[in-house]
């Protein structure tokens, strides 16, 4: 199939990577476990048994109305915690060939959806927002944009990171949530090239 690339002449790409069916269950399953990848799981309470202070008992058994030992049970506040939470992994197994089907499915639907742009360059040489405004007015994109290139040059992530909702990555750093999240998907040719090459 072939893509239109903004200014030039069309670049011919994989079916395979580019023009798939798009399979929103594994989609839905491969977002979830990369946002599942990113918790810090580093939350952490103290059990009764890990509570500092006395273990004595602080009144008679009988008499004295409700039984109770030492003032660390998870009844009392200051308490122990009856079911505290440990530090834990919240990752989740994905297979490489799944997780491979799961972006090709999501630049096919992009493709499908006229989100995709492809341009031979950004066309920024100097760290200017006026700049980095007026491409994205000549590809009439708007809302959430990620521009990805092959490698990313310092002065098209400064010229972008004052504008709200662009985002800019290198091919290598591609991932599902910013594709999925992204309203239009800004491609220079040899980053396209190089995702067929991953794909592929």
């Amino acid at each position: 199939m072939e893509l239109n690339v903004i200014g030039a002449k069309p670049l011919t790409v994989s079916d395979e990577v580019f023009g798939g069916e798009f399979k929103q269950a594994l989609v839905h399953q491969v977002v979830v476990a990369y946002q599942a990848g990113g918790r810090a799981g580093t939350k952490a309470q103290l059990s009764r048994g890990e509570m500092s202070g006395t273990t004595k008992k602080f009144k008679k058994q009988k008499g004295g109305g409700a039984r109770h030992g030492d003032y660390r049970a998870p009844i009392f506040v200051g308490g122990g915690r009856t079911f505290a939470a440990k530090p834990r992994s919240f990752e989740q197994k994905v297979n490489r060939k799944a997780y491979r089907v799961a972006i090709r499915s999501i630049f096919s639907e992009l493709a499908r959806q006229d989100r995709l742009k492809i341009v031979e360059s950004f066309g920024i040489d100097t760290p200017k927002t006026k700049s980095m405004v007026a491409k994205l007015a000549e590809l009439q994109v708007s809302g959430r944009v990620l521009l990805v290139s092959e490698d990313a040059s310092e002065a098209v992530f400064l010229a972008a990171r004052n504008i709200p909702y662009i985002h800019v990555l290198d091919v290598m750093a591609l991932n599902p949530v910013s594709l999925v999240g992204s309203d239009h998907v800004v491609m220079t040719v040899e980053a396209v090239k190089k995702v067929e090459e991953w794909l592929a």
